[in-house]
């Protein structure tokens, strides 16, 4: 590569770096963590599903173990993980289905990981989501 396409792409690599969204994360969230980086967060409504799609096939078509810790977006890719947060407790979770198909709600979580998070017993709660590198 030239020193002209060396200093363009070093240029462009430290505007983006320097201008990219700063997340503060607390150690506590950090130690839970079972993946990387957060790339980005933002809050929303999570709601659970489960016993009428256990065994059926997902948008990505693996099919659903209503147990295991995996989650349905209407963006993301599938295989991104996702740390989902309700007050103290969080769980590390895979986008490997579409939904929820409920207007305000933004995931939609496996039973397992709405078990981890304490969302079970209210069905639909305030979370927080940090999408993760």
């Amino acid at each position: 590569m030239n020193s002209f396409l060396k200093a363009a792409f070093a240029a462009a690599l430290s505007c983006a770096v320097l201008t990219a969204p700063a997340i503060a994360d607390t150690s506590a969230r950090n130690a839970s963590a079972s993946a990387g980086e957060t790339a980005r967060a933002f809050t929303g409504s999570a709601s659970w599903y489960g016993p009428g799609f256990h065994g059926r096939r997902t948008a990505n078509g693996e099919r659903f173990d209503q147990n295991a810790l995996t989650a349905a977006h209407k963006t993301l890719p599938f295989g991104t993980k996702v740390r989902v947060t309700k007050g103290d407790r969080s769980v590390v979770v895979r986008i490997n289905d579409r939904g929820p198909f409920v207007r305000g709600r933004e995931i939609d979580l496996s039973r397992g990981a709405a078990q981890a998070v304490g969302l079970l017993s209210a069905g639909i709660a305030s979370v927080r989501l940090e999408v993760l590198r």
